[in-house]
């Protein structure tokens, strides 16, 4: 990533309804060199996509919890993947190391309705044992774009004396 990279990010991630057109012109650089750009950023997996954003909360789940699931030895994380993928209240996992063997983070309607959802979860035998966190407040919402700005600062090469 360069420094016209890290412009583009920041620029569609405070506008993503903005047009190509548009980002070159603000940008001054030609419309084939933005779209070029994007979609070499998309072909390399920086960018992951362009679908909008939505609340959890807006939706009617103002809950979030995450659960630390034990894995029974041998059954393999997949199989809990693929169960944790058809449960719609589970918005991702992943596999970790330390206590327990992967998170969820989950939302649900009212703390009642979150027992219905960890009722759900616990339906793969192959988890073993659960605990759960329900949290209070957001205090930084998920992003990324502080990442990609200082990943742009540590690939800028200082001017050759």
């Amino acid at each position: 990533m360069d420094a016209l990279d890290g412009t583009l990010i920041e620029l569609f991630s405070r506008e993503p309804k903005l047009g190509v057109l548009e980002a070159s012109r603000r940008l001054g650089v030609a419309r084939g060199t933005v779209q070029a750009r994007l979609d070499r950023l998309a072909s390399t997996g920086i960018i992951t996509g362009w679908a909008p954003q939505l609340s959890p909360a807006a939706l009617g789940f103002p809950v979030t919890a995450f659960l630390t699931l034990e894995i029974r030895q041998g059954s393999g994380h997949d199989s809990v993947a693929a169960h944790l993928a058809q449960i719609p209240e589970v918005l991702e996992a992943h596999t970790i190391i330390g206590a327990g063997d992967m998170w969820a983070r989950a939302v649900a309607r009212s703390n009642a309705d979150l027992q219905r959802v960890i009722d759900r979860v616990l339906t793969s035998p192959a988890i073993v044992r659960s605990s759960t966190v329900i949290t209070l407040a957001e205090q930084v919402p998920h992003r990324v774009l502080p990442l990609a700005k200082a990943a742009v600062q540590h690939s800028v090469t200082p001017p050759r004396a």
